[in-house]
């Protein structure tokens, strides 16, 4: 699942507070943010209305405010809300609220993004950069999902329905080359620790002509790159492994020339790649390690889709 460049999303940096302010703590901030979810849920209740998208960040930010685990998150607290829509001489329509929380929030402004079918592609770059500048223009420092979810459902109504009708082009577009898919898969897992998924992890990949690395520990990070049914049947079997959590956090799909398939790589091969001696100690990976080898191959800007956070 690729990310879409002309989406404009409400990412913003920093937002703390201003010169001569007290930094808020990590605690303080995890503690906002717990306090701002236990709310939204009781306000949308329903299996429907809020959606995690990874319980096991959700339990570990829990255990870590209520001081049951002194580890923060590995991950940054993301869930979904749906917010329903009025329209005016028409059926209402139901627009997803999705955030993604750094573990500094609201410190710094989450990343929040809205989505519908009802949306076309225009209008819904629109909303997102409306939406971006009314949360810019709010308190500093203080928890603002609820108020986006608010700013939605009351100016939402205002971007569904029927797209503008976007320009003819000149001519008909020239004929396209035959091009193949190459694909770079990002696999985020809970911990990857035991010998056996670790060799079969590099084992099929090699088997299947894939390039990228693996990172053993915690959290486990794949990145797998090739022709895209390759990548597909590594991840098939990957899925098959009995795991605590793991998905595809990022996932790039490119066009390439039928007759130069290898020229998506970023990686010459696949390897296991070990960042130890992380924060946390243990078996934690050191993330800043970990972005800056990311940096050097050019894939710095996927730490922060697989984690939440900016790198440094």
């Amino acid at each position: 699942m690729g990310s879409n460049p002309d989406l404009a999303t409400c990412q913003l940096g920093d937002f703390g507070p201003g010169p001569g302010a007290v930094t808020p703590t990590l605690s303080e901030t995890t503690e906002a943010q717990l306090s701002e979810f236990e709310l939204l849920s009781s306000m949308f209740p329903g299996e429907a209305e809020l959606v995690v998208g990874d319980p096991v960040a959700l339990a570990e930010l829990r255990e870590f405010v209520e001081k049951r685990s002194p580890e923060p998150p590995a991950a940054a607290l993301r869930y979904t809300l749906n917010v329903p829509v009025e329209v005016a001489d028409g059926p209402g329509v139901v627009l997803a609220v999705e955030c993604i929380l750094p573990l500094r929030y609201p410190a710094v402004l989450p990343e929040i993004t809205v989505r519908s079918p009802a949306l076309g592609r225009t209008r819904q770059g629109e909303l997102n950069g409306a939406l971006s500048s009314h949360l810019r223009a709010g308190g500093r420092g203080e928890v603002c999902v609820l108020r986006a979810a608010e700013w939605v459902r009351e100016h939402g109504a205002g971007y569904a329905g029927a797209e503008p009708p976007a320009p003819r082009p000149p001519g008909p577009p020239a004929p396209a080359s035959p091009a193949a898919v190459f694909t770079r898969l990002w696999i985020y897992s809970h911990h990857i620790y035991s010998k056996r998924k670790r060799r079969d992890v590099v084992d099929w990949a090699r088997e299947l002509a894939l390039s990228g690395f693996s990172v053993p520990g915690r959290p486990g990070l794949v990145c797998a790159e090739g022709p895209r049914d390759a990548c597909e049947e590594f991840w098939a079997r990957l899925r098959r492994l009995s795991w605590k959590r793991i998905l595809i956090r990022h996932r790039e799909d490119s066009p390439v020339a039928a007759d130069a398939p290898e020229s998506g790589r970023r990686f010459s091969s696949f390897e296991e790649k070990v960042f130890a001696g992380g924060a946390a100690g243990g078996n934690h990976v050191d993330l800043g390690q970990l972005y800056q080898f990311l940096k050097t191959r050019g894939c710095a800007h996927v730490f922060r889709l697989l984690f939440g956070v900016e790198g440094q």
